[in-house]
């Protein structure tokens, strides 16, 4: 299990990065939740300006309020896009 904070910095301020991972005694991810939280890019969702998560038993995309399905391949895959949009985010690019 991985339950991780980060503080960034940001162009907006500091930024929060939130990974929550649990995994079965295979080592498979079974629960997994990424965020991007920044309440001066985001004021709705609690902050959270992109996410992904598989909490409600499907694959999800949150960004700035909006929810949407992904298509998830695998964890690893899903944690570069995931840092790379948060940089573009982090420098300003939408």
């Amino acid at each position: 299990m991985v339950d991780e904070t980060t503080f960034v910095r940001c162009l907006t301020g500091t930024g929060i990065i939130r990974e929550e991972v649990w995994q079965d005694q295979s080592g498979k991810v079974t629960k997994y939740n990424l965020a991007f939280i920044n309440h001066f890019l985001c004021p709705q969702d609690n902050g959270r300006v992109l996410g992904y998560d598989n909490a409600h038993g499907t694959h999800e995309r949150h960004f700035m309020g909006a929810v949407e399905p992904h298509l998830f391949t695998n964890y690893k895959s899903l944690v570069s896009k995931f840092l790379d949009e948060v940089g573009d985010l982090r420098k300003g690019k939408p």
